[in-house]
């Protein structure tokens, strides 16, 4: 599992929350602080309700309304403040930027930051957070009379094909850039392996729960982050992601056939 979104996308979506643009219902203060105070207020959603959706459902509309505004918000919050964070780490480098000098960034206070990102690495792998069920979904989304195995082989395919950074299979330089900062920093990988650890438990409930289900989700948890790291040295030595496509996707048929498989063929010893 890696990066999600590059720094680029990461740039526009910045400013448009923090230019003073109303992105998702903001304030159009122009600051992270504003949208922190206006997500923590909730947000009066009667007044952009439509009509018609106050009529059909005069008890609930209202309320379901402004609990999706106010997520989104909050998203928004999140997304910002981690956006200003990986800015200044891709700049600077993680561990020269202390918590205090990203919290005087995004223009709010360290003990608020704190209270949407637990940890500093936090603040640069938010981007993995809307990641970390995907498998689950995969699964749990399959069409009729598909294998949960063969709809995970079939998405990252799909992944590997439309250049998804999830599957390490892109060269864009924002991409590389926030690898290279991703695994030039052992403390965000060790704490990614937790972001894994969550996917892991998320494929298992979604297998059915149990042990056996949990060792079917590490193995497949397992299989996907060893081709995305492989694919992602390929491109870090200077391969390119078109050049690199079909042995990626050779290596990704293999992987997924020794799954089904086992470690060993039936009847060997």
């Amino acid at each position: 599992m890696l990066v999600t979104s590059t720094p680029a996308e990461v740039k526009g979506v910045r400013f448009m929350v923090m230019s003073g643009e109303k992105a998702g219902g903001g304030n159009g203060n122009g600051s992270v602080a504003g949208a922190v105070e206006e997500e923590r207020a909730g947000v009066s959603a009667s007044a952009q309700v439509p009509a018609s959706a106050l009529a059909r459902t005069p008890a609930q509309a209202p309320t379901q309304a402004r609990v999706s505004l106010r997520e989104r918000k909050k998203q928004l919050t999140y997304r910002a403040i981690s956006d200003a964070a990986v800015a200044m780490f891709l700049e600077r480098g993680f561990d020269k930027v202390s918590v205090a000098e990203v919290a005087a960034a995004a223009d709010i206070s360290k003990p608020t930051l704190f209270r949407y990102f637990p940890a500093k690495e936090d603040l640069a792998l938010h981007r993995f957070a809307d990641r970390e069920d995907e498998a689950a979904r995969v699964v749990g989304g399959r069409a009729p009379g598909a294998s949960p195995l063969e709809a995970l082989r079939r998405h990252f395919l799909a992944g590997l094909d439309r250049r998804d950074p999830a599957t390490g299979l892109c060269d864009a330089p924002q991409v590389l850039a926030f690898h290279r900062l991703l695994y030039g920093t052992p403390s965000l990988v060790a704490r990614l392996y937790a972001y894994q650890g969550r996917s892991e438990a998320a494929l298992a409930r979604a297998l059915g729960g149990g042990v056996t289900a949990r060792l079917a989700a590490g193995q497949v948890i397992a299989v996907l982050r060893i081709l995305a790291e492989e694919n992602w040295r390929r491109i870090d030595a200077g391969e390119g992601a078109d050049r690199g496509y079909a042995g990626a996707v050779q290596a990704a048929e293999e992987a997924f056939v020794q799954l089904r498989s086992g470690l060993e063929p039936e009847g060997r010893g």
